[in-house]
């Protein structure tokens, strides 16, 4: 998923490096591609297939246990 993406700006007549720069990070900016690396930096990878089931027989399995428990008043 390596999206390159190639933001270029040249001097124009007298501008000044400041003004440029201005502009170009203004470029950057306008282009969502510094929001998007952070996203991708702290994106958590899907869990497997294995592990989501895993999961969910445990909590099935705790849900079945509170049940029981709750019919047998040990718990409110």
């Amino acid at each position: 998923m390596n999206k390159t993406v190639v933001i270029e700006d040249t001097r124009q007549g007298n501008e000044s490096g400041a003004n440029l720069l201005r502009r170009f990070s203004r470029r950057v900016k306008d282009s969502n591609i510094i929001r998007n690396v952070r996203n991708r930096r702290y994106a958590k990878r899907k869990s497997s297939d294995l592990v989501t089931k895993r999961s969910a027989l445990r909590r099935i399995a705790k849900m079945q246990e509170i049940v029981k428990l709750r019919k047998l008043g040990k718990i409110k």
